[in-house]
Parts: structure tokens; sequence; C-alpha cells
């Protein structure tokens, strides 16, 4: 077994060789900074004396003897057989590093109107963790992991030159052209592999497609309530965010003529809207269309999570009926496979393939190679249309499960909406309970749910929260519902609940009044 040489890198010590002190204390007096300084960890391994030398280019003697200056002041010690490490002793006694040099500076920083917007709607977020009801989760327990790992050792075998260099900033050709043939059959979307980009996720598409197509002011319809990430990047770019309201057939085309007639662009998540979950009717889509055509606007449409349909076929796209190209189709593997691939996908209509081709050059470094492979690998061989018929299927019976537990035990504080499609659903609350205050209570009881209203920029016509179940599992979901019933009842007994409504027991009973 070849030796594996170990050891933290050295090469900020810098050794002046026609200075006045010797290399050995200077070598020394470097090892003493990092390691009072907080650089060299306790317990950290120092490379060895032999490395040291060839490192600093001077005799071994030289690092040897520094070596036992610093061991003579208890900073480092020597295990035979092992190596030198920086002394575990210092664990209780080493200084904190000076105040100044990690101090805020005092002088106001001017924030940018996106930082702002991200500390409002972000600084009291709670981290994306995999517990009830997290929203966006895919079901981890259930992901094939052996076919990921065959195809990740499969690509990462594949020849030096085309998995280490820089990829192609439009993408890799067989993943474009797998991406295309797949939404060929399963979303009506007739393109050529051309047409596909693939990207760092979905935000990254809505980021370049705002570059491309937008100038700062332009009136950009969003729906209200809406994705939050998405509308942040159009933020970014500087553009006039005109909140549109959604009903039960998704977003009401006509008030967002009466509000911004001149639009620009207009964000729209028709399979599954985020985050009541309506499915924009086929009427509001040809008005969409044709209020797009004659504003000389364009649609982005974000099929987030439009795989995810329990019963019958998903709806077709809204790019599958667009006959003018005023369409962008967004895609992301994020809630298809997992959210830590960072890959995400784009369909341009052809007139605009040249103009997204440039700006992805011009901003965009590619997506790693050997992801693209094994993703398209998985498509090709037909995993990725297995997994999605598998997630439907299960998705189907954990909202179910979400929905009988909340019938037990929530009703009739919180009212489940029924939904077919995707990973979340709503519940809407009864008079007399905040949903800030209900989402706090509920953190307590390690349950995360989030209020309707911080998908808004007007007020919500009825507060609710927004309740995830892809993933997690029946057991984990009544845990959650109990949870949220413990986090209701807690409310209820400090008088934060000022409605008429009655608490139920875990029984499902009424609570005596």
């Amino acid at each position: 077994m070849v030796k594996r040489e170990e050891g933290a890198l050295l090469q900020s010590i810098v050794l002046d060789r026609a200075g006045e002190h010797g290399l050995s204390v200077q070598i020394c007096a470097g090892l003493r900074e990092l390691i009072l300084g907080g650089t060299l960890k306790v317990g950290e391994r120092l490379p060895a004396t032999r490395t040291l030398a060839q490192e600093f280019r001077v005799a071994r003697t030289t690092i040897v003897e520094s070596f036992e200056r610093l061991a003579a002041e208890g900073l480092i010690e020597t295990r035979v057989g092992s190596g030198t490490y920086v002394s575990q002793a210092l664990a209780n006694e080493r200084p904190t590093p000076a105040a100044a040099a990690i101090a805020a500076p005092t002088a106001r920083v001017k924030l940018a109107l996106a930082m702002n917007t991200a500390s409002k709607l972000f600084g009291t977020r709670l981290p994306h963790q995999p517990r009830a009801f997290t929203t966006a989760m895919p079901a981890f327990d259930a992901f094939p992991m052996a076919q990921w790992a065959r195809l990740s050792g499969k690509n990462w075998r594949k020849p030096r030159h085309q998995v280490l260099g820089y990829p192609d900033p439009h993408g890799e050709r067989g993943l474009r052209q797998a991406i295309a043939a797949h939404l060929r059959l399963n979303r009506g979307i007739a393109c050529e592999w051309q047409q596909v980009f693939v990207v760092a996720g979905a935000q990254q598409a809505f980021q370049l497609i705002a570059a491309t197509l937008l100038d700062p002011g332009d009136k950009v319809w969003f729906e209200d309530p809406g994705a939050i990430g998405a509308r942040n990047s159009m933020i970014q770019s500087g553009v006039d965010i005109v909140p549109v309201p959604v009903d039960e057939a998704g977003l009401v085309v006509e008030e967002g003529l009466r509000r911004a007639p001149e639009f620009r662009l207009a964000f729209v998540t028709p399979a599954h809207q985020q985050p009541l979950g309506a499915k924009m009717s086929l009427e509001r889509r040809l008005a969409l269309l044709e209020a797009a055509e004659t504003s000389g606007a364009w649609i982005i449409e974000d099929d987030w999570d439009g795989e995810f349909c329990f019963q019958g076929a998903p709806m077709a796209t809204l790019t599958s009926i667009d006959r003018s190209g005023r369409v962008i189709y967004v895609g992301t593997f994020s809630k298809t496979l997992f959210p830590s691939l960072r890959l995400g996908f784009m369909v341009a209509p052809p007139h605009l393939v040249e103009q997204i081709g440039i700006c992805l050059e011009a901003f965009s470094p590619g997506v790693p190679t050997a992801l693209q492979g094994i993703v398209a690998d998985f498509i090709v061989e037909g995993h990725f249309a297995t997994h999605v018929r598998r997630m439907r299927k299960l998705y189907q019976e954990r909202y179910q499960a979400l929905e009988d537990a909340a019938r037990e035990h929530l009703t009739p504080d919180l009212e489940v909406v029924p939904t077919q499609t995707g990973m979340h659903t709503i519940a809407y609350l009864r008079d007399g309970l905040d949903a800030v205050a209900l989402t706090q209570a509920a953190a307590k009881r390690c349950v995360t749910v989030a209020p309707i209203s911080r998908f808004c920029l007007e007020p919500a016509a009825r507060d609710g929260l927004v309740l995830g179940f892809s993933g997690f599992t029946p057991a984990e979901i009544k845990v959650g519902v109990l949870d949220l019933r413990h986090a209701i009842d807690d409310l209820m007994a400090a008088g934060e609940w000022t409605g008429a409504s009655v608490g139920m027991a875990l029984s499902g009973k009424p609570n005596p009044s």
C-alpha cells in the first residue's frame, strides 16, 4: 500500500532567506502564529518533516529544530508511529482571535435592492430540514441509489478530458437529447434538442431569461401568491413586479391586463400553482397566450412539480399549445430526482435559441459534465420514467395519509384542500388563528410549516399553511399532524386563538369548553 501524504498546506509561511533571523526561527514563528491564531486546529496533523523540508527548500534538520521548539512550548505533540499534531492541551487555553479581525465594520453598509428583499423574506426562514412538513422535499427513502451509483461509476470512468474539462455552457448534447425526447413523450412539447439548455437549477434559468429579455423597469406579471425564488430572480433585474391574483382557475388574466396591459413577461405555474395548487384552466391559458401575443410579451412556464399527477395524465403544458413561440418552458430535476443535484433545464422558442445561447456563454460556466452524463443515462435507460411513476403512486399515498390524519386530529381548525398533483397541499385556518403564530408554535414542536402569506405581495384573501408531504412516510406524517395539533392547543392555552373555534383532542373529539 502506498503511504498517503497528509497534513495541512502551509504556503502562507513566507521565508526571508536574506533576513536577520534564521530559517528555523522563521518557520517556528510562522507555525506558532498559525496555531495560536486558530488557522491550525487542535488535533490537526502537520506535514512530515521531510515533506516540509521539500516544500520550504530547506534542510530537514531545520524543520526538526523548529518542531522541537514548538514542542517545548507545548504547541505541538508527536505521536509515535502517527506523526506530529497541534497539541490537544490547547483546546481550552488558546486565545480567541482578536475581535478586531472578525468584527463587522461600524459604518452602515448600503445594501442592494435584492439583498434588502432577501433579508425581509428569508431572515427568519427555517432551513430545509428533513422533517414534516417541509416543502419541495422528494422521497429520499425511495430513490434508486443502486442505479444511480452504477451510472455514476460508469460516467466517472470515461476519459478524463471528457469529464474533467470545462463543460459546454449550453449543456451536454446527450442530456439535451434525452430531455427533448422525454418532453415530447410525457409533456407534449415538440422541441428539438437544440432548443433545450441545461442550467444549474431553475433559479439560474429565471436569471438568464431575465438577463436576455428584460430591462430595468419592465413590467412582469407574477402570480400572487407565487413562487418566492423565481420572483426574487426577477427583482434582481430591476423589473417592476406586478402582482396578479390567482383563483381556482389560475392566474386572473383580465386583472393582469387591467393592472399592466403593456407587460413584458408573465410568470406562471399552470400545472400546479405555487403555492395554492390550482390548475390553470384551458380558457385562462388561451387568454394568457393571446395577451402575450398582443403585447409582444413572453411567458415563463415553470413546470416545477407537474410530473407528479396522481390521477390520470398530467395536464398538457402551456408550451404545447403555444403557436406563437411566446412561452419559455422551465423544468428542474430538484423535485423529480433530488435537490442537491442542482440541475435544471429550459426550452426556448426557436427564434430565441441564439440569444439565450449567447447569454449562457457570457454568464454561465456550465454544469459538471459527469453529472449531466449520469442524468442522461438515467433517462435513456428508463430509470427516470420508472422513478416518476413510482413517485406518483407514493406521493398519492402520502397525501392521503396527511388528509386522513388531518381530518381526524385537526378538524375543524385546519381544512386541508384536496390535491391531485405535486408534493404539497395547503390547509386553510379557521377564523381566529394566525398563520404566522401557528408557524412559530409548530417550530417549537419541531414541525416545519409555512404561512401562505409568505408567498404574497398583497394581503392574502385567506391565510393558511403550506404543508409538504412528499418526503415523509405515513408514520412521520401522522406524528407531524399530532405535533401540529399540540401547537394549536399551545396557542389556545396561551389565549392566542381569538376566534370561536374549539380545539380537538388527540382522539379527534372536541375538547370540553
